[in-house]
C-alpha cells in the first residue's frame, strides 16, 4: 500500500499543478491482478476427497475461482521496445551481488515511436496480450497513451473484478481485474467497502508488514 499511495500521491500533486481537477491518479497509473473464474459444467471430473469444510481451499472450489501467479515480469515502452525477464525492480535483483537474473530485450529499428506509431511485432504482441486479458478488442486499444484507452481499461478491469468476486460463479471473459482498492483524489490508497481480504483467502488486500522477517530480505 505505501508503495502504491507513494506514486498516485505524485501523479495527484501533478494533476493539481496543471490544475486538472477533473482527471483521476488512476488515468496515469493503474494497477491490475490476473484471475480466473469459471461455471461448473456437467461431466468435469470430481476428486473422491474435498478439502476440509471452512478451509480457504474449499471456499475457492466452491466458488469456482483462482488468482493466477506469474513469477516472470515484462514491460513494453510505447510498442517499441520489449524487455522480459526475471528481474524486480528493486535491490535485490539490481545490485549485481545477490540474486541472479536473466532478461531478454528487443526492437525493431524500422518500427520506432519517433517514426509515428510503431506497428511491428511488439506492437501486435501487446494487441494480443491484451485480447487474452480483457477478452475483447477495442480501437481505442491502438492509442494506449489517451486518457480514453486509460479509462477503458480500468472500466474493463473493474468489470471483471465485480464478476470475480461476486456471489454467483460465472464464466469470466478475460482475466484482468482491477487490483481492489480505492484512490482518493489527492491519492490515498483505501480498501473498497467490505472488502478487507481477497475472496476466499485471508490474504489482506492492502498487504501487511511481516514481524519476522528482516529488511534486508524483502526490499
Amino acid at each position: 500500500r505505501r508503495t502504491m499511495e507513494m506514486m498516485y500521491k505524485t501523479i495527484a500533486q501533478a494533476l493539481r499543478a496543471k490544475q486538472l481537477y477533473d482527471e483521476s491518479p488512476k488515468d496515469y497509473l493503474t494497477f491490475f491482478c490476473i484471475g480466473n473464474r469459471e461455471r461448473r459444467l456437467g461431466g468435469e471430473y470430481l476428486a473422491p476427497n474435498k478439502p476440509p469444510d471452512g478451509s480457504n481451499y474449499r471456499a475457492a472450489q466452491d466458488n469456482r475461482r483462482f488468482m493466477i501467479y506469474v513469477h516472470s515480469k515484462m514491460m513494453i515502452v510505447d510498442d517499441e521496445y520489449i524487455i522480459i525477464g526475471s528481474a524486480n525492480i528493486n535491490q535485490r535483483s539490481m545490485d549485481g551481488s545477490r540474486d541472479s537474473e536473466i532478461a531478454m530485450g528487443a526492437y525493431q529499428p524500422y518500427h520506432l515511436a519517433a517514426q509515428g506509431s510503431p506497428r511491428g511485432d511488439i506492437h501486435g504482441f501487446r494487441m494480443s496480450l491484451w485480447y487474452e486479458h480483457t477478452g475483447r478488442l477495442d480501437n481505442a486499444f491502438l492509442k494506449p497513451w489517451t486518457l480514453d484507452c486509460a479509462r477503458k481499461m480500468n472500466d474493463i478491469g473493474d468489470e471483471l473484478w465485480d464478476a470475480y468476486s461476486g456471489d454467483t460463479a460465472v464464466d469470466l471473459t478475460g482475466h484482468l481485474l482491477t487490483y481492489p482498492v480505492v484512490v482518493s483524489n489527492v491519492g490515498i490508497v483505501s480498501e473498497l467497502p467490505g472488502r478487507k481480504c481477497f475472496p476466499d483467502t485471508r490474504a489482506p488486500v492492502l498487504g501487511t508488514k511481516s514481524n519476522s522477517l528482516p529488511p534486508i530480505l524483502t526490499i
